[in-house]
């Protein structure tokens, strides 16, 4: 069986630097309240007046992989494409990035998992690879949450958390043993009233009443978010480990989504992970 690796990675951010001053002076908040809660200092935005979206971010990160791969954009067999702020309710922003990239016909898929979809990806790509169906699979994430987020004091709970901007790996087989080892994946729908957005979808369609009360913006219940990703998080690495044979103690790094300082030092705290082995860039990202 093949075990696939990552070949190339890409990423793109807008120019646009967005300080928790800049917050302020849209909403009742400042910079002391959100570094408190978050360890946020700034994040990127996508300039209003421009062009950019979620599918044309994704185009520039997944370009920069496939140069950093020496791959040519011909011989991608799969396009898996993980967001929760998609240009459009359909067609997905897989194929939309296909045809940005002119790509041909290989088939594209979006996967809308929120903030675990790059992982979620990662097992669908590795389980194609692994089978032999696909050689070369582009894994892209990318979110353009600016545009659609409550920029006042009743949004700041979520608004001064999100930012712009994608990412992008390159996946093939290897038989040398070096790649993906495993992926623990689950989830928990009884949760689901806790983070959300409440229209837009059958359930609950558009109408001129949803608009006005500000239900497609993202509502959190921020207290019960960071108390449920904290178990889970430091329970899935956990199990994870178990079943590779692995303990705390063999860890050299931990990279965990980065959303918020509070919840990631919990989450290694509850680990045993020491601080030095925990990668963290929340504050601010710098291109590299």
């Amino acid at each position: 069986m093949y075990q696939s690796r990552i070949v190339g990675l890409g990423h793109y951010l807008p120019e646009k630097i967005v300080t928790n001053d800049d917050l302020s002076k849209l909403m009742d908040t400042d910079d002391a309240w959100i570094t408190e809660r978050t360890g946020i200092k700034e994040r990127r935005m996508i300039n209003k007046d421009s062009n950019e979206g979620t599918a044309s971010m994704g185009v520039k990160a997944a370009e920069m992989a496939l140069k950093r791969a020496d791959v040519s954009k011909y011989d991608i067999d799969l396009i898996i494409f993980a967001t929760l702020s998609p240009d459009l309710y359909f067609p997905g922003s897989g194929v939309l990035l296909q045809d940005l990239m002119g790509m041909g016909t290989c088939p594209a898929l979006d996967i809308r998992n929120q903030c675990s979809g790059f992982i979620y990806g990662l097992s669908v790509a590795d389980q194609f690879i692994k089978t032999g169906m696909y050689k070369n699979i582009l894994l892209v994430g990318s979110e353009y949450h600016s545009g659609g987020m409550d920029f006042t004091t009743r949004g700041r709970t979520v608004s001064v958390i999100f930012g712009d901007g994608a990412g992008a790996v390159l996946l093939e087989p290897n038989i040398e043993g070096y790649g993906v080892k495993d992926e623990y994946l689950r989830s928990n729908g009884s949760n689901r009233d806790l983070l959300r957005i409440e229209a837009g979808g059958s359930q609950t369609p558009t109408t001129k009443n949803t608009v006005k009360e500000k239900k497609h913006f993202i509502y959190q219940d921020g207290k019960n978010v960071f108390k449920h990703a904290v178990s889970n998080m430091s329970d899935a690495s956990d199990q994870i480990m178990k079943r590779n044979n692995l303990t705390h103690l063999d860890v050299d790094y931990l990279v965990a989504h980065q959303a918020n300082k509070r919840i990631i030092d919990a989450t290694s705290k509850i680990m045993g992970i020491k601080d030095e082995k925990v990668l963290m860039n929340i504050h601010r990202y710098e291109l590299k």
